[in-house]
């Protein structure tokens, strides 16, 4: 006789919250709400069941545990981004640009991926901690697609495998590390008007980091859209360019 995957406590847990019976997209949706709102220490199967108005272990059903809440949360994310990329047209090469179609499309999912994060700021750490610790073949269909998208992309350029896959990591890193620097943490004291008050200057060592102490007002400064598709340009020049 086949055995339930599911847990006995959680074959007994109704799954009708308080907006109805639940599914796999709204838990993921709640989750994503919750820790929007108050953080990713917040997140517990029994914080998530209180927001739906069920008992935790309905939870299970949707989510195997909390590793499991987590990479579904990443999923999220992805599944997102894939909408946004649906709904936004690549936009058209500059006249006189010489930049092909296929570069405009990497600059859209550059730029749609910086969007989602920042829209999401708590779940961006575990685009990192989530991707270290699951291996390829396990990570959610969403991120597999995205992978698929931007290999594909770097394919039809023309690009052999070797090339694509340096061209694709290169691309990852430098979309994902960009997002990271913009969403680091530099204010001190969001209510004190004084900008060198509200960074936090009087707490470094003057006579031990005088440069990152004088700089900080400008690397507090985020480099928005731009600077992220400046990057795109230098990281493609790069193989382009065959170096």
């Amino acid at each position: 006789m086949k055995k339930d995957p599911v847990p006995g406590p959680a074959r007994r847990a109704s799954d009708r919250g308080r907006h109805g019976r639940l599914s796999r997209e709204r838990v993921l949706a709640a989750a994503l709400e919750l820790v929007d709102r108050d953080g990713l220490s917040a997140l517990s199967m029994r914080r998530l069941g209180a927001e739906l108005g069920v008992e935790a272990m309905a939870l299970y059903r949707y989510a195997a545990g909390k590793d499991a809440l987590l990479d579904g949360l990443v999923e999220a994310l992805y599944l997102e981004l894939e909408d946004r990329l649906a709904d936004t047209a690549a936009p058209a090469p500059s006249p006189g640009s010489g930049k092909p179609e296929w570069r405009a499309d990497l600059q859209r999912i550059a730029l749609m991926t910086y969007e989602v994060c920042l829209a999401h700021p708590e779940v961006v750490p575990l685009i990192a901690t989530r991707m270290m610790a699951v291996p390829l073949a396990r990570r959610p269909l969403a991120v597999l697609r995205n992978h698929e998208r931007v290999l594909a992309l770097l394919k039809g350029a023309g690009f052999d495998e070797e090339r694509t896959a340096a061209v694709f990591h290169a691309f990852t890193a430098w979309v994902l590390g960009y997002v990271s620097v913009e969403l680091r943490a530099m204010v001190d004291n969001p209510d004190e008007p004084d900008p060198a008050f509200r960074l936090g200057l009087h707490r470094m060592p003057s006579n031990e980091v005088p440069t990152l102490r004088a700089i900080t007002p400008v690397l507090a400064e985020r480099g928005g859209p731009d600077a992220l598709a400046a990057g795109v340009d230098a990281v493609v020049d790069r193989f382009v360019d065959g170096n």
